[in-house]
């Protein structure tokens, strides 16, 4: 057995190949990036083929330099590619979790809770269902050739697996972000493949989220968990209550409920992840669209810095926000909202206010935004958070975790390995495989690198997010 473990990341804007020691170090990094195409405005786009090549050469350059144990994949999840079952070419190219082409399909289905007790999910863009009835519905001969038997359909875990391995699988955690997965038996639902006219035998089988799939190079493909999940895993949240919040383009808290399925609707129900033949694990999320895009937003757009990294500086040339509260609606509201009508608002500004207080209220934005989701988790499951674990780009900014700590009134805490996705990938592969015994030795391997206390009064703090809140009411109702 090779002395370490690698991971795919397949992310949003890149994918990536990590390799990892025993101690969960990270020994070796190759990350490609890929196009993103928008031909319409709400549309974005993959080249399923582009990404495809970039993780064979990362997976190539890995492979050259280390003897693997066992190679585990994550992704962004609820991305859709359909393909030829005979050829492996897409159809079309690959719908992106952001992309709100589907609203229309969402809307003519009607009452957005139907599926929510089988999936936990809300009826929304955002999911793969609508994403793959898109494509039948539009794409020349695609719903023929699918009720033929000729497409296969995949979120991007599958349709890398397949490219690899030449198995057509997924895991739990991803299938549970389609609409078409029962929480409860973990089988794909007939009657929501019907609802959405999706074929059957276009469905990967579904699998836990740690065990052999197949090989690649002779390296056993292992372990598949959506990118979030893979967090939480690599941050060791594997305890009912254990809890992880990833800031990168949105944020993602999730939060463990153990083998209890909690149902709200403010909040999505997931699968945690499956270690083989164990039960699973459940989780509630948070899903927020916009946080760290919002800094890009100001660098590309507004540009009034020239890097992610000065956001950080030019909100500290300011004491405070200045009364300036900006709701980053850019495609509608997530998680505890769940509202496309809503739409971008900066609020409070006055003669005062420069684009230093701007800087502070994006920023401040991902921390408010944040304890929404949590204080929706409280109330859904009566979980009170102990500490926070984050990762993503901008656990780096520490204005934000600062923020984050006072608002939430908790210790938000960041690890040495951040990059806690591909580590829970990897850990999900290693386990499969004997490289690691148990999830006891994961958890020690667990190591602080700094953490932030709370020190705003209470008074002040609660001020705070009432103003927040009145704010969000304002970015309602905009789309007709």
């Amino acid at each position: 057995m090779g002395e370490h473990v690698a991971a795919i990341d397949q992310g949003t804007t890149s994918s990536r190949c990590i390799v990892f020691d025993r101690e969960g170090g990270i020994v070796f990094v190759d990350q490609r990036e890929h196009a993103q195409i928008t031909p319409r405005a709400g549309w974005v786009e993959h080249d399923p083929l582009e990404i495809v090549r970039n993780v064979r050469a990362c997976l190539d350059a890995a492979f050259e330099r280390y003897e693997l144990a066992a190679l585990g994949i994550t992704n962004q999840r609820e991305t859709t590619v359909v393909w030829d079952r005979e050829t492996g070419e897409p159809v079309h190219n690959a719908i992106v979790w952001q992309d709100t082409r589907t609203d229309a399909i969402v809307r003519e289905l009607g009452d957005a809770d139907q599926l929510r007790a089988a999936t936990g999910l809300p009826l929304s863009t955002y999911f793969s269902g609508p994403k793959v009835k898109w494509i039948l519905d539009n794409v020349d001969g695609a719903r023929e050739r699918a009720e033929a038997g000729e497409l296969l359909f995949g979120t991007m875990d599958t349709w890398v697996l397949w490219n690899l391995t030449g198995v057509h699988a997924t895991d739990v955690t991803n299938a549970s972000r389609t609409l078409l997965m029962d929480l409860e038996t973990l089988a794909w639902r007939e009657d929501h493949c019907a609802l959405l006219g999706i074929p059957m035998a276009m469905l990967p089988e579904i699998r836990s989220s740690s065990e052999s799939y197949g090989e690649c190079g002779g390296v056993p493909v292992a372990g598949i968990l959506g990118d979030q999940h893979a967090a939480l895993f690599g941050q060791t949240g594997f305890a009912a209550g254990d809890a992880k919040n990833t800031y990168g383009t949105g944020s993602f808290l999730l939060v463990n409920t153990g083998e209890e399925i909690v149902r709200t609707e403010k909040l999505l129900t997931t699968v945690a992840f499956k270690l083989g033949d164990a039960p699973a694990t459940y989780a509630l999320e948070g899903s927020i669209a916009v946080t760290g895009a919002l800094v890009q937003w100001l660098r590309d757009h507004l540009r009034i810095i020239d890097s992610a990294p000065e956001v950080e500086t030019l909100a500290r040339t300011v004491a405070d926000n200045g009364g300036v509260y900006f709701v980053p609606a850019f495609s509608g509201l997530f998680a505890p909202y769940w509202r496309d009508d809503a739409r971008g608002a900066i609020l409070g500004l006055t003669a005062y206010n420069d684009r230093g207080h701007i800087a502070r209220a994006a920023l401040e934005a991902a921390a408010w935004q944040t304890r929404e989701v949590v204080d929706a988790v409280h109330e859904a499951a009566g979980l009170r958070l102990d500490e926070l674990r984050v990762d993503g780009g901008m656990t780096a900014n520490e204005l934000l975790m600062q923020f984050q700590a006072d608002v939430l009134d908790v210790p938000v805490v960041r690890p040495k390995v951040t990059e806690t996705t591909a580590l829970g990938a990897a850990y999900a592969a290693g386990l499969a495989v004997g490289f690691w015994a148990s999830t006891d030795e994961l958890r020690d391997r667990w190591a602080e690198d700094k953490r932030w206390n709370p020190a705003m009064g209470a008074e002040h703090r609660e001020r705070e997010y009432a103003r927040w809140r009145k704010a969000v009411q304002r970015s309602l109702d905009w789309v007709d």
